[in-house]
């Protein structure tokens, strides 16, 4: 802390010059620019405001720290100023006196950080806030802020893993019960100040309690995970946060109060309360779903694991371009015609009575948004393994990727190299000179350096060469190699209605349309006609036998109607998970039809998504509709004659239908 802070940045009469925060700031912030470490006040301040402007810096009990990470710090400072009158930072109890001005560069190290947060702990020790009001000049408050003025430079508070403990008890027959546990996650916007003061002030407060409490911190510095241990062993759960928590899911099925950040600092004792309450009352919380990126993988799973869901954070991130480009170039194609492709840039040429003019708009949006698909998959491969230091040479290398015709593979390929580069990097050991740019100068261009060069010389071109074969094989399909293809896209599709398996064979068919050919807009056909299947043949079936079904079953299959006709195969999941040993295998009878006899009849689809309302963008729509009517209609015959070989008598003697099934459903399938 002593490189941190000196006399110099030290104010106690900071109402000579300032009356509110703005100029407080100012007036802190203008004896950082005196000591050179501040290079651009103006730029400086307008920082300030910014994270200012995200949420109020004022603490209960006097205490303002306006703080920001911005590029014209040159080095983390920390200056003070104490107020006599009080000046308004927004916190609830009044103004503040104690007015801490925090400035971290864009690239602060964690020990920087760290030194930041060990401040902010402080700050909820009522011994340093009194010392510092009643400190005689600059020279004093700076000692104390230092940690000079402690008795032994302890700090304020020890977390419960550090307090003192009895090497030798005493025998006790009647040991005391285990005390309540609690585990925490605390974060701010910034990462700098209300992160761990929250973390402190629960700590305090759980002490207090005689609860056992432990808590992680989502700062600047990064955050290291608890240990899965204590998260099973935990009795209930915290989050004081004002961003999204990070691997959320972690914390299912556990009693779990869910504040901001301010709350942890302010009423800490409450949430602890409240926490006991809800587990004494049995209520729990399913949890959030992850965030792909959150959802990467965890130290106990397999390799295997590990790859499917770094893949599928890629995939599920590039959907949503591929289904706005996807959808704009066809529609620009059924405005304009098939050499709607040739059309002039409309930058240089666009009439706006002229329906051609549109149609090329269209087309030249969804061309720009449909060249990021490649990038971003690569991209958020990486991220998905590495965090946000992948994504550069993750977009680097997908970029390459298109450069060189690599394509759909070449993107996988990128993404995985991409974020193995990144985490071989993360171990070296970097002197502590450098930390500081490591995350936005070293990483990035090392990183991109190695993805490219891996791209550009190794490897490739011959993903280039094997894409290239891939498109050759699919545009000479014909026959009974079409229909197998079918048959086999048809049964992915179907399996798990929604799942990897179904997203493999979505993303293979997408994959095709960077480059289409007659074979690739085949498969896309086949891909989408199978997967609109599952929904359509459930709420057919709970139609025309809805005896056989459940009176939730029979209202889903109402929506089930629309979720298959737009394409989304998901609508079939309420029925297989009550289900699934009839469902999926109705399904994928159905979704294996239908892929056949859209290969077949030589159906294409330029359009990646949209179901039934995208049929005019289709080569032979009619015979495309005949084949998801016949899917639809194999699946539902077999879906009713399996649910049916379950029921008995009294389905047929007028039973009112949800009192007609006789045998539980079978528990889901694994």
């Amino acid at each position: 802390m002593s490189e941190m802070i000196t006399a110099e940045l030290v104010d106690l009469e900071i109402d000579r010059s300032a009356g509110t925060k703005e100029a407080a700031a100012r007036a802190l912030a203008e004896r950082m620019v005196a000591l050179g470490r501040v290079t651009d006040l103006e730029g400086f301040l307008a920082d300030v405001a910014a994270r200012e402007a995200q949420m109020p810096t004022g603490l209960d009990g006097g205490i303002g720290i306006p703080h920001c990470r911005s590029a014209h710090v040159t080095e983390p400072t920390l200056a003070f100023g104490r107020s006599a009158d009080g000046i308004d930072f927004g916190a609830p109890d009044g103004p503040a006196d104690l007015i801490f001005l925090i400035a971290a560069p864009a690239g602060a190290d964690d020990a920087h950080l760290t030194i930041l947060s060990s401040l902010a702990r402080q700050l909820m020790d009522e011994e340093f806030t009194s010392a510092l009001r009643s400190a005689e000049d600059a020279e004093a408050a700076t000692d104390l802020i230092r940690g000079n003025g402690r008795a032994g430079g302890e700090p304020a508070a020890r977390s419960a893993a550090e307090e003192p403990t009895d090497l030798h008890p005493e025998e006790d027959d009647n040991p005391p019960a285990e005390p309540f546990r609690i585990v925490a996650v605390t974060s701010c916007p910034t990462g700098i100040a209300h992160t761990y003061m929250a973390a402190e002030s629960l700590e305090n407060a759980a002490r207090e309690a005689g609860v056992e409490l432990t808590v992680e911190t989502q700062g600047s510095a990064g955050f290291t995970r608890l240990d899965p241990a204590v998260i099973a062993a935990a009795d209930g759960v915290v989050f004081a946060h004002d961003v999204p928590v990070r691997d959320k899911d972690r914390f299912a099925g556990k009693p779990t109060v869910d504040v901001g950040v301010k709350a942890g600092i302010n009423r800490p004792a409450e949430l602890i309360a409240e926490v006991r309450a809800k587990a004494a009352r049995g209520e729990i919380t399913s949890g959030a779903k992850a965030s792909p990126v959150d959802d990467a993988g965890e130290s106990g799973d397999g390799y295997g694991t590990k790859l499917r869901k770094w893949l599928m954070s890629g995939v599920s991130y590039m959907v949503p371009f591929v289904a706005a480009g996807g959808l704009l170039i066809a529609l620009g194609f059924a405005i304009g015609g098939w050499k709607i492709d040739k059309a002039p840039s409309v930058a240089e040429h666009f009439v706006w009575t002229d329906t051609t003019s549109w149609a090329a708009l269209l087309f030249q949006i969804g061309g720009l948004a449909f060249a990021f698909l490649v990038p971003v998959l690569a991209g958020y491969i990486a991220y998905g393994m590495a965090d946000r230091p992948g994504l550069v040479p993750g977009f680097v290398g997908g970029s390459v990727a298109v450069t060189i015709n690599a394509g759909f593979l070449g993107g996988l390929a990128a993404g995985l190299i991409a974020g193995a580069v990144v985490m071989g990097i993360q171990r070296v050991r970097i002197p502590a000179v450098l930390r500081g740019i490591m995350p936005v100068v070293v990483i990035p261009l090392i990183s991109s350096a190695i993805v490219g060069f891996l791209m550009f010389l190794v490897i490739g071109k011959p993903i280039a060469s094997l894409q290239s074969a891939l498109t050759d094989w699919l545009e000479g399909l014909s026959g009974a190699n079409a229909i197998i293809l079918g048959v086999i896209l048809g049964l992915m599709m179907c399996f798990d209605l929604g799942g990897p398996l179904n997203k493999v064979a979505y993303a293979f068919a997408i994959g095709g349309l960077t480059h289409p050919t007659d074979g690739s807009l085949k498969v896309m056909a086949a891909v989408m006609a199978a997967g609109m299947v599952p929904p359509l043949a459930m709420a057919l079936a709970t139609t025309v036998r809805g005896r056989l079904f459940t009176k939730t079953e029979r209202e889903n299959g109402k929506a089930a109607w629309f979720l298959g006709a737009s394409f989304i195969t998901e609508g079939a999941i309420p029925f297989a998970a009550a289900d699934p040993l009839r469902v999926i295998p109705a399904s994928m009878a159905g979704g294996a039809v239908t892929g056949a006899l859209s290969m077949a009849f030589g159906c294409t689809l330029r359009a990646p998504h949209g179901g039934i309302f995208v049929v005019p963008l289709i080569g032979q729509p009619l015979l495309y509709l005949v084949a998801i009517a016949a899917g639809v209609g194999v699946s539902t015959v077999v879906v009713i004659l399996l649910k049916g070989g379950r029921r008995t008598a009294p389905a047929e003697s007028g039973a009112p239908a949800d009192e007609a099934v006789t045998e539980k459903p079978l528990p889901a399938a694994v």
